[in-house]
């Protein structure tokens, strides 16, 4: 195994041994707090430029297998980790991870302190990183850390949407009780599994459709999807989703799409010190007072106090740190919630959202 060198844009640097590909990489280095589901956590777009530290000291005892990944690829920049396993037993595994990443090109690192890094970035926050298996004179690192390009300010969801429209699922659903417009800003694939299990043919457009494309195939409801980065650096989506709005049709956001929506109704939305990331962040409904373990992926949040109590109400909280995890219109059927109810990987308490948004659907047909 090659030594390589992670060094982030402070000055900080880890050493460990690169378990899969080799190479140079950049991206912000962040951490995860789930214990599985390392698959879907590298094919999920919201990782789109990010490298992936998972907190948990084994990863990769299952392998890899043909039905949990969740988009067409692995997106996350590249994945560190304490230890990977040499060894995978699962009678649903067809490679092991380092084989994985190899074929899609990526960068794997172990033998590392991930808790030193996790602390550090939960100190410091998340930053510009670089990973390097050539270049390892660690000065020069941190330069090329520091000068590389970040998430802030980039439109992300247009790098990693689809080039043209399809129908989920493949050849449509004849019997389907609902007909969904999906913008895909970076789609997990299991919100299209679970609306397709609650009835729905989905229409999945790319970021860069028009409202009246999207209007003009008569949907019943609207969802946008997530997404990697920062909102701000994707006005024009902002700009889509505002004209979606105005047809008042049913309208459902997660993640990315809770802050298209927060921003379309005029709110405004800030970078937290180091996200959210993981598959066990407590939220409270505070419609009813109960609290659900939830799946999160998410670098920026919602104001909550730019949200316009005339227009929205803030019906879900993260108990971690009391950020806003959900917004609902006041005058038009449209909610969002700023974590990740598919789950895939995570607990799936917050399922009952899918069928609050098939319940609306249903009531304004």
């Amino acid at each position: 195994m090659k030594k390589a060198i992670i060094a982030l844009e402070d000055g900080t640097c880890f050493e460990g041994s690169a378990f899969a590909g080799s190479g140079e990489i950049y991206g912000e280095l962040v951490f995860n707090t789930s214990m599985t589901g390392y698959q879907e956590i590298l094919t999920d777009p919201s990782y789109h430029g990010q490298i992936v530290t998972m907190t948990y000291p084994l990863i990769g005892n299952y392998g890899i297998n043909d039905e949990d990944v969740e988009s067409r690829g692995i997106f996350a920049a590249g994945l560190v980790v304490s230890e990977c396993s040499r060894m995978y037993s699962n009678w649903r595994a067809t490679k092991s991870l380092p084989a994985y990443l190899e074929e899609n090109g990526k960068i794997g690192v172990d033998q590392v302190d991930t808790r030193a890094i996790t602390l550090h970035i939960r100190d410091k926050g998340a930053m510009k990183c670089v990973i390097s298996t050539e270049d390892l004179d660690k000065e020069s690192l941190v330069a090329k850390a520091k000068a590389s390009e970040g998430l802030v300010g980039r439109d992300l969801a247009t790098e990693v949407t689809i080039d043209e429209k399809y129908v989920w699922p493949d050849g449509g659903k004849p019997d389907a009780e609902f007909k969904v417009a999906v913008i895909d800003c970076g789609i997990k694939r299991n919100q299209l599994r679970i609306m397709e299990v609650l009835g729905c043919e989905c229409t999945v457009y790319p970021n860069t459709a028009t409202a009246e494309q999207i209007l003009a195939s008569a949907p019943d409801g609207i969802f946008v999807s997530n997404r990697p980065g920062d909102p701000a650096g994707a006005p024009q989506t902002t700009e889509l989703v505002g004209k979606l709005i105005e047809s008042k049709l049913p309208m459902f956001g997660i993640c990315f799409g809770h802050q298209m929506l927060g921003l379309a109704m005029g709110a405004k939305t800030f970078k937290l010190k180091f996200g959210h990331r993981g598959g066990n962040q407590p939220i409270q409904d505070l419609r009813t007072t109960k609290v659900e373990i939830a799946s999160h992926n998410h670098g920026f949040c919602i104001d909550a106090d730019s949200v316009d109590p005339a227009i929205a109400e803030i019906t879900h909280l993260n108990l971690n740190d009391n950020t806003v995890a959900g917004l609902k219109h006041k005058q038009q059927p449209l909610f969002c919630v700023q974590y990740h109810p598919e789950a895939a990987p995570g607990p799936h308490d917050p399922y009952y959202l899918f069928e609050e948004f098939i319940d609306l659907m249903r009531e304004s047909k």
